[in-house]
C-alpha cells in the first residue's frame, strides 16, 4: 500500500507533437523491433491509398536522416571520449554499492522493486534506466513512474543519444552529462546517497582505475578530515511529518559541511569525475539507423505504404517537424503541450509542475553547471536558454527514435500507447488543468491519418547499442 498520496509538480509533458506547435513523445528504445505494422490492420476500412511525396516533403524528410547526425564534442568533460573513462563509467552505471537505504514502504522486495525498505546498496543507474529495454524503466510496476529509494513523479527518460543534448532532464535543470549523473546519486528518492560516501567508495573499491584516469585521489583514508559514512548512514532518513535529515551532502550541517572548504571541493571533484566517467559511457549509447533511414537511402521496400503516408504527414499537414526536427526528431527546446496531469501508479499525480520555469532557475543556481569550476570547458550553451516568457509549464521535446516499446509516454507517464499520444495531439491537448499556455491546436486528422503517423513512428526503431554495452562489463 502506498505510504501516502503524493502531489507534486508536473503537467505538460512533452509528447509526440504534431502541429504547428509542440510535440512531445519520449525517446524510447524498442531495440530491434519486429516487422513493420501496417496501420490498415487497425482500421475497419480497407482503403490503402498510394502515398504521394512531393519534392518539398521529400526534402523535409531528408533533414531527418540518421546519416546527418554527427556526435558533438563535450567541452564540459575532458574525458568524454577516453575509453578508460567510458569503461569505468560503464562499471559504475551498474554498481548498486554507491546507493544508500531504500525509504519507501512500497519497497517490499517484490520483483518490480529493487529491495526492501531500509536496505542500502540496492539502486544503480541501471535500476531505472533498464539497458535491455532501451534505457527506460520497464521494471517498476505499472511502467509509468519509477520506484527507486522512493517514488519519483516524472517518467524516467531514455538515455539513448543523450550525448546530443545540451540541456538535460524534462525541465532542463542540468546542462551536462556529468552533472546529470551526479543528480540521482544525491536525490533522496533515487539513489539516496551522498558525494562523501561515493568518494569514499571510489577510494576503497576503484582507486587504481580512478587514479589512472583522473589522477591522485584526496586522502580520504584520513578520517579526521573526511568523516566515514557507512551504507546505512549515507543519504537521507525520513522523519515524522515528512522531513528529511541527510548526511554527506552540501547543507547537511554535519559530515560534509563540517569539512574544510578545500576538502569539500576535493570530495565534490571526485564525484564530478564519477559523473564524467558515466557520461563517457553514455556517449556510446545510441538508437542507430532505422528502416526509415534505409528508405531515405533508396530502399523503396523498407517502408510500407502507411509508414510513408505517416512520414509525409509528419513533415506536412500534421506539422510535427516544427518541434521534432533534425536526425533525432527533436528541436531540443521546451514546449507547453497542454497536458492536464492524471493519476499514475495508482495514487500519484504530478500537479502544478512549472517545468522549465523552475528547472532553468535551478540550473543557473547550480554549482555544477557548465560554466562552473568543475566543468572542463564552456561552449556557450547557457547563452541560448529558452525565452523566460515561454518556460512556465514547458518541457523538453524528446527525440522520437527507438520509442515504440516504451511502456508509457509524456513526462507524467499517463499515456500508454503511441495511439493515445497521437490522439492527444490531434485533439490539441487538454482544455485546462495545467500551468502556462498550451501551444497546440486541433489538427483534425482522420482515423487513417492518425494510424499512419503511429506507423511512421514505429518505423524509427534502430538496433540500439552494442549488446556488450547493455550488461555489466567483464
Amino acid at each position: 500500500m502506498r505510504d501516502a498520496l503524493r502531489l507534486s509538480l508536473a503537467l505538460g509533458a512533452l509528447a509526440l507533437g504534431c502541429t504547428s506547435v509542440t510535440p512531445a513523445i519520449d525517446v524510447g528504445p524498442r531495440l530491434d523491433a519486429g516487422p513493420a505494422i501496417d496501420a490498415a490492420d487497425a482500421l475497419d476500412a480497407p482503403d490503402d491509398p498510394d502515398p504521394v511525396v512531393s519534392t518539398e516533403e521529400r526534402a523535409a524528410l531528408e533533414t531527418l536522416g540518421w546519416s546527418r547526425l554527427v556526435m558533438p564534442p563535450d567541452p564540459t568533460n575532458a574525458f568524454a571520449d577516453d575509453p578508460r573513462a567510458a569503461h569505468l563509467g560503464h562499471t559504475l552505471f551498474f554498481d548498486t554499492g554507491l546507493s544508500g537505504p531504500l525509504l519507501d514502504g512500497d519497497d517490499d522486495g517484490s520483483p518490480t522493486t529493487l529491495g526492501v525498505r531500509g536496505e542500502p546498496g540496492r539502486v544503480s543507474c541501471a535500476g531505472c534506466h533498464v539497458p535491455a529495454d532501451g534505457f527506460v524503466d520497464t521494471r517498476t510496476l505499472g511502467g509509468q513512474i519509477s520506484l527507486a529509494a522512493s517514488w519519483v513523479l516524472r517518467r524516467t527518460p531514455t538515455l539513448l543519444d543523450v550525448a546530443h543534448r545540451r540541456l538535460m532532464m524534462w525541465d532542463g535543470r542540468r546542462d551536462s552529462l556529468f552533472s546529470q549523473a551526479v543528480g540521482p546519486i544525491e536525490s533522496w528518492n533515487e539513489m539516496n546517497s551522498s558525494r562523501l560516501f561515493v568518494a569514499e567508495q571510489i577510494a576503497s573499491r576503484y582507486r587504481s582505475e580512478y587514479e589512472s584516469i583522473f589522477g591522485a585521489l584526496p586522502p580520504l583514508e584520513d578520517t579526521v578530515r573526511f568523516p566515514v559514512l557507512s551504507p546505512s548512514e549515507t543519504g537521507c532518513e525520513l522523519r515524522p511529518g515528512g522531513t528529511r535529515v541527510c548526511r554527506g551532502v552540501p547543507g547537511d550541517g554535519a559530515d560534509f559541511d563540517g569539512m574544510s572548504a578545500s576538502d569539500r571541493d576535493a570530495v565534490t571533484r571526485v564525484v564530478v569525475n564519477v559523473g564524467k566517467a558515466i557520461g563517457a559511457y553514455e556517449r556510446l549509447l545510441s538508437c542507430g539507423a532505422s528502416r526509415f533511414d534505409d528508405w531515405l537511402a533508396g530502399d523503396a521496400s523498407a517502408l510500407d505504404r502507411a509508414e510513408i503516408r505517416g512520414a509525409v504527414l509528419f513533415v506536412g499537414r500534421a506539422g510535427c517537424i516544427a518541434c521534432h526536427a533534425g536526425p533525432l526528431l527533436t528541436d531540443q527546446s521546451f514546449h507547453d503541450v497542454g497536458l492536464a496531469p492524471a493519476t499514475v501508479a495508482v495514487v500519484f499525480i504530478d500537479l502544478d509542475d512549472r517545468g522549465a520555469a523552475l528547472g532553468i532557475e535551478q540550473l543557473l543556481a547550480s554549482p555544477l553547471r557548465s560554466t562552473s569550476v568543475f566543468s572542463d570547458g564552456d561552449d556557450g550553451r547557457l547563452a541560448a536558454l529558452p525565452d523566460p516568457a515561454r518556460r512556465e509549464g514547458a518541457f523538453l521535446t524528446p527525440p522520437l527514435r527507438c520509442l515504440a516499446a516504451h511502456p508509457s509516454f509524456m513526462h507524467t507517464g499517463q499515456l500508454r500507447s503511441l495511439t493515445e499520444v497521437i490522439d492527444f495531439f490531434d485533439r490539441g491537448g487538454h482544455p485546462a488543468g495545467y500551468l502556462g499556455t498550451n501551444e497546440l491546436r486541433p489538427l483534425g486528422l482522420s482515423t487513417r491519418e492518425r494510424a499512419d503517423l503511429v506507423a511512421f513512428l514505429r518505423a524509427l526503431e534502430g538496433p540500439g547499442p552494442a549488446a556488450a554495452l547493455r550488461v555489466p562489463p567483464t
